[in-house]
């Protein structure tokens, strides 16, 4: 089983995928933020590494795909394939940091990967407030993430909000600005509640 989890930067998906890993025995399958060769040149001047940046994230992203399918395990993904395409490209191209043409260059790969990916069985996305993101950004101190503009977050945003408007599969949403499941055990059981609820669930 294939579990996804989704939500805009700094809205907790990484410390929520750790968790729910941890709860119920799943296998976590983390972001390349530590170890991604372009990310801290990306945040220094976004136009000239966004097609590099983004093009490394499709292909590692592609690579969990792959072995997510192989799997006979339950894995729970920090962020999926389709966010990187439907959310921070699309975003990219539409704030000018991505050409035409590196787009389209972009996108063939992308459809070249789909024919052989398919969505979560699960998705969990973490709903937050620009406000709420940007709390959770200065909290964790990342410096390359310090001078991100509310321009750029709130873009983002409203791509979420969009694809999830429009999303087909099976979907659960969390609002998140009043949750702190890190360290609040009550609001962590609400949302493995809803998790289970969601999974195995009477009538699921």
């Amino acid at each position: 089983m294939h579990i996804g989890v989704a939500g805009n930067i700094g809205s907790g998906k990484t410390t929520l995928t750790r968790m729910l890993a941890e709860h119920y025995g799943w296998v976590p399958k983390f972001e390349s933020v530590t170890y991604n060769p372009y990310l801290e040149d990306y945040y220094k001047d976004i136009p000239r590494w966004s097609y590099n940046l983004e093009t490394y994230f499709l292909a590692q992203r592609f690579k969990d795909v792959l072995e997510i399918a192989e799997s006979d395990q339950v894995i729970i993904q920090d962020r999926t394939l389709f966010e990187g395409v439907y959310i921070f490209v699309a975003n990219n191209r539409d704030m000018g940091n991505l050409s035409e043409r590196d787009y389209n260059t972009y996108m063939e790969l992308f459809e070249l990967m789909m024919k052989m990916a398919s969505p979560p069985d699960l998705l969990i996305y973490l709903k937050s407030s620009i406000e709420h993101l940007v709390a959770n950004i200065q909290k964790r101190g990342r410096d390359y993430e310090q001078g991100m503009s509310i321009e750029y977050l709130s873009g983002l945003n409203h791509r979420y909000e969009e694809w999830i408007g429009s999303y087909k599969g099976r979907l659960l949403v969390i609002e998140a600005d009043n949750l702190d499941f890190k360290n609040n055990p009550d609001d962590f059981a609400l949302i493995t509640d809803k998790v289970d609820a969601e999974l195995y669930g009477l009538f699921q």
